[in-house]
């Protein structure tokens, strides 16, 4: 899941950076107002931490910049002002929740957790497809009742095709969703998951949809994977 952090301060955004990775997010991060808006316009985010006193203007009037025109990004604020009346006025502009420095990462990671199921319109913890479960907060995944070993990259290359049964995700939306800004991306890195992902879970499970991407079967389609073809 890639998210964009705004935030001027570098060592809170480096720690936020490290955090967040081990939390099993993809972070990028920018330092103002017009990069923020550069970097939403170039790239699909599954959430934004947004600080509001920024060197170039303020986080509170990007935030109903974006919702104006109509944004969905989910959106926490993560701010010094963290008095009640600034509370409520950030989040009557949009954001989606407020938290106050000093912070926990662990709380902030539960809370973007939170915010990206919601956006999905989802209330479990766990998404499931057929015989395979995914539990993104933990990264963990089984089939069939099984645990599955993934790499990182994988878990999120199969999250990312889970989530939408029946979507064609091509190549640049795959790359767009496992790799930040600082990662290296081999010309083959997607195919290489897809294949070792397929021979985890069996090589009709991720259908290749030629020139275009790859997609998992939507669910009741005669391709689409039940409990009993893996028991």
């Amino acid at each position: 899941m890639r998210i964009l952090v705004v935030e001027d301060d570098e060592v809170l955004a480096d720690g936020l950076r490290v955090g967040l990775r081990l939390a099993g997010f993809t972070p990028d991060h920018v330092s103002g107002v017009e990069d923020a808006r550069a970097a939403l316009e170039t790239a699909p985010y599954a959430a934004m931490v947004l600080d509001l006193m920024l060197p170039d203007g303020s986080g509170l009037t990007l935030l109903q910049d974006l919702r104006r025109k109509g944004a969905q990004v989910p959106v926490l604020v993560l701010t010094a002002r963290d008095q009640t009346r600034e509370r409520v006025a950030g989040l009557d502009a949009g954001a989606d929740d407020y938290m106050g420095k000093p912070f926990d990462l662990d709380e902030l990671a539960a809370r973007l957790r939170v915010l990206i199921r919601r956006g999905q319109g989802r209330s479990a913890q766990w998404i499931e497809y057929g015989a395979l479960r995914l539990d993104p907060s933990g990264r963990r995944a089984q089939l069939a009742e099984v645990p599955l070993s993934l790499s990182r990259r994988e878990f999120a290359l199969l999250h990312a095709l889970v989530e939408w049964p029946g979507r064609i995700l091509s190549k640049r939306d795959l790359e767009d969703r496992l790799y930040g800004w600082d990662d290296e991306i081999e010309s083959n890195a997607v195919e290489v998951h897809v294949h070792h992902l397929r021979a985890k879970l069996g090589r009709s499970f991720i259908e290749t949809v030629r020139g275009i991407g790859y997609r998992v079967p939507a669910p009741g389609s005669p391709a689409s994977p039940s409990a009993s073809a893996f028991s």
